[in-house]
């Protein structure tokens, strides 16, 4: 592993523990060289999974975008960086986990609202009227409405 402060390879393992979720193994290192501490994760290696956006043109899955945009509606709201990470990696294991290799993006967007409906009503609208492209407000109105018919 190559020591982000010296670009050194060699270090040592100090300090090795699974993650809370228990999907990685935390290890401390220090580096043989400069002797400063980092830490790294060690994770399953899966199958890289492709994304086909609405246009038809594929690229690869990135978890960070599905975060940003959770970020993004979540902004001003009492929602924890924790939970939206949570909800990140329930998302990426749920796709992981089947069987396709090629997901669209709006089997992506419906899992995020799913869970986003459940966490914070506001940002879930939020997202969904970037994600749903609400043209004008009577699209608005019916998904809200839609959400308070839910309740």
């Amino acid at each position: 592993m190559k020591c982000p402060y010296c670009g050194y390879s060699e270090s040592k393992v100090i300090d090795s523990r699974p993650t809370e979720e228990g999907s990685s193994i935390r290890r401390r290192r220090e580096c043989l060289s400069c002797k400063k501490r980092f830490t790294t994760y060690e994770t399953v290696e899966s199958l890289p999974m492709v994304v086909v956006k609405k246009d038809g043109s594929r690229q690869s899955f990135d978890r960070r975008k599905v975060l940003g945009g959770m970020i993004r509606a979540c902004e001003k709201r009492p929602v924890a960086l924790a939970e939206l990470e949570k909800i990140a990696d329930e998302i990426e294991q749920e796709l992981q986990n089947g069987m396709d290799r090629e997901v669209s993006t709006v089997q992506i967007g419906e899992l995020v609202m799913t869970r986003l409906k459940k966490v914070d009503e506001v940002a879930y609208v939020r997202f969904a009227s970037v994600y749903r492209q609400f043209k004008d407000i009577d699209t608005f109105m019916s998904e809200l409405t839609k959400l308070l018919a839910d309740k």
